[in-house]
């Protein structure tokens, strides 16, 4: 397999996961009759929905493409598909009895995708 050819599969892989972490969270937060969703500011957050019952710091892993040079093989550098931790912020809100969970992934000081936790009590 020639350099181009496992450049262009390495980047078909590293765009198919990107494209199926990013179409697996299309949700928002309905707070007091407003939505607050992906690409929003921590600070709508806070004033739409309030303080979180939980926050707490998470790493995520995520597939990065990277470029290595070898010293000992002439030609341009290879491209490398890697799992790297990405820091992120999670706030969890309690809708309420009998409800889910709401979690708000914060990353880069706005909100990367918001998702249902477990059911409350």
């Amino acid at each position: 397999m020639t350099r181009f050819a496992r450049l262009a599969t390495g980047l078909s892989i590293a765009t198919a996961a990107l494209l199926a972490a990013g179409s697996a969270s299309a949700q928002s937060l309905a707070c007091n009759g407003y939505l607050v969703g992906k690409g929003a500011s921590p600070a709508t957050l806070l004033q739409t929905c309030g303080e979180p019952v939980y926050r707490q710091a998470v790493c995520v892993p995520m597939v990065q493409l990277g470029w290595v040079l070898t010293p000992y093989r002439p030609g341009s550098p290879e491209a490398v598909l890697a799992n790297q931790c990405v820091p992120m912020e999670e706030w969890t809100y309690d809708r309420g009895p009998g409800t889910f969970f709401g979690i708000v992934r914060i990353y880069n000081g706005t909100i990367e995708s918001v998702r249902d936790g477990d059911r409350g009590r």
